[in-house]
């Protein structure tokens, strides 16, 4: 018997929501953010179940890239930070890796290199983030280096991050699209240039960011990227669902403590029950008593600290708690966003944190289920 700790997955969860990304925006495309392992779902088995539905990939780096490549992914794989080096430039146009050109070191290594094929671009614009990309004012002289290099594919992309898309009463957003508009208008002698602007939350929230290329990332694993109902990310369905097990049961006086620290005492005679799953498997340390569990379908408040493999759940009022018992810690019927604003974090850490010693159980889909 294997220990019960183990995330779900559900591959026709991750259908609809592509599926819903694409109809949001049908004049669009979607690159569908797998990075991260794939917001923690595994990256291979995310990308075989939607390659049909998008037409390109989008990563952190190349090695992620690699693993695409050699499970036999065959579309098109951007590096979402550009090439960290000049020899990622030969790996990224041997196996079709489209390159981002994020700052001018990578500018330099791009026109300097020597790939064996032409090399896609996608030069990103700092409208005001700060993190990553060129200034608006510098995007007229490094697209026309680009555009003129014999190397470089025509059909560069021009693309900008948001960094308050999901604040829909933020003004920030629309200060930001107007100054990749005003960088933007120095190349509108260029001819057709494909944009790429919204992330999932401006995908969702701010119709006027879709454009020629969408990259939804959080959504498409059915978690929404507002804090805030939203009529369209309500239409989302959890892709991980996080299940354990009931271990132990047992009684515990008025006045005794549970777990370390001694931070929960019972105010009444109460049951508590011990669930194989902890913070080495991904669930957050800082969960306050109260975060919510499913146990039979009802909800039961955490108590006590979490530990490595284990955490403590106040079962008093639920009826005929056995060891055995399938515990839910989020996905179907408990948002995971919800268990992340409990433990003061977001759904997005929460997700791509999950580590490998859980097991990933693929459902529905091409998985066999």
């Amino acid at each position: 018997m294997s220990r019960p700790a183990k995330a779900l997955i559900d591959l026709n969860a991750l259908r609809h929501n592509v599926a819903l990304a694409n109809q949001l925006a049908p004049q669009s495309r979607t690159m569908a953010i797998i990075k991260a392992n794939a917001y923690g779902h595994g990256a291979v088995a995310v990308a075989r179940a939607i390659e049909d539905l998008v037409p390109a990939f989008g990563v952190a780096c190349t090695e992620e890239a690699l693993e695409l490549r050699e499970s036999g992914i065959v579309k098109p794989i951007c590096l979402l930070e550009g090439a960290f080096s000049r020899d990622e430039i030969d790996v990224a146009a041997r196996h079709d890796f489209w390159v981002s050109v994020v700052n001018r070191e990578q500018l330099e290594a791009v026109l300097a290199s020597r790939p064996a094929s032409a090399l896609k671009i996608w030069l990103c614009v700092d409208s005001g983030m700060h993190r990553l990309g060129i200034r608006p004012e510098e995007l007229v002289a490094t697209y026309v280096a680009l555009n003129a290099c014999d190397h470089v594919a025509s059909g560069i992309v021009v693309a900008t991050h948001f960094a308050c898309a999901d604040e829909l009463d933020n003004d920030f957003t629309r200060q930001q699209l107007a100054r990749f508009n005003a960088g933007m208008a120095g190349l509108s002698g260029e001819g057709n240039i494909a944009l790429s602007l919204a992330n999932s939350a401006a995908l969702l929230g701010w119709p006027e960011c879709r454009a020629d290329w969408n990259r939804p990332g959080i959504m498409l694993y059915g978690s929404s990227p507002f804090q805030e109902p939203n009529t369209l990310a309500d239409q989302l369905q959890p892709v991980m669902t996080l299940k354990s097990s009931v271990i132990a049961l047992r009684e515990v006086p008025p006045g005794e403590t549970v777990g370390y620290g001694a931070r929960w005492s019972a105010r009444q005679p109460s049951r508590i029950a011990t669930v194989a799953m902890g913070y080495g498997d991904g669930y957050p340390v800082h969960a306050p008593d109260g975060t919510p569990v499913l146990i039979k379908g009802q909800r039961c408040p955490m108590v006590g600290r979490v530990s490595m493999d284990m955490i403590t759940v106040d079962v008093t009022s639920l009826q005929d708690v056995a060891v055995g018992d399938e515990v839910v810690l989020w996905g179907s019927g408990l948002p995971v966003n919800e268990v992340a604003r409990r433990a003061a974090t977001i759904s997005y850490e929460l997700l791509t944190r999950m580590p490998r010693r859980v097991p990933r159980v693929y459902l529905g889909a091409d998985s066999g289920s």
